[in-house]
């Protein structure tokens, strides 16, 4: 069993969903070290994004990793893979442990300050497949996690996504769930995610 593997596991009880949520994934200190590698070495890129017609930079900082150069698609980006790194195949066996999944995709995102943010969308891209798993790692500001569903109007759920938390995303969730990172006023620091997944 690895040294890392976490102790405590969060399940919620949710329509149509399976999540997990594991707030101690990575301890305080390894969570501060890959924090620092993550915003050094990965290749950050601002690309351009289209919302009813009017086209503006995302609001956040983005880069993409993964398998034998699989683009990924979303909102009308196309993004191209770079290849593994030592740091994140680190970061991936670690998660791959856990989950028993084969990720060959990594999407990372560097929310800046709180006026970065990521609105409601799922994960429903086609090249996911029928089921996608999704594993989300957070490392520094902690920010708001919010889930609602599309059809149930009471049926929602906010999580505080922790500095070194993991996030699992499984079953029908991405079918009949939307969620969103939103801009927040509070002045906070730099927060950065990977969200593994695997393209068909």
């Amino acid at each position: 069993m690895n040294s890392l593997f976490p102790k405590e596991k969060i399940v919620f009880n949710l329509p149509d969903a399976e999540i997990e949520y594991y707030p101690g994934f990575f301890s305080f200190e390894k969570a501060n070290e890959l924090l620092l590698k993550l915003k050094n070495e990965v290749p950050w890129q601002q690309d351009s994004i289209t919302i009813y017609g009017k086209t503006h930079l995302q609001p956040r900082l983005t880069a993409l990793f993964g398998n034998d150069g699989k683009n990924y698609s979303y909102s009308n980006i196309v993004m191209h893979p770079h290849k593994w790194n030592p740091l994140l195949m680190f970061i991936k066996n670690e998660i791959e442990e856990i989950t028993q999944e084969n990720f060959t995709t990594v999407l990372l995102n560097l929310y800046r300050d709180g006026k970065d943010s990521n609105g409601w969308h799922a994960d429903n891209e086609k090249e996911l497949g029928r089921n996608p798993v999704i594993a989300s790692l957070s490392f520094g500001a902690e920010r708001s996690f919010h889930l609602q569903h599309n059809s149930i109007k009471d049926a929602n759920l906010k999580i505080t996504l922790e500095h070194g938390s993991l996030l699992l995303m499984k079953g029908t969730t991405q079918h009949f769930w939307k969620h969103q990172i939103p801009k927040t006023a509070k002045p906070i620091t730099e927060r950065i995610n990977l969200t593994f997944r695997i393209i068909k």
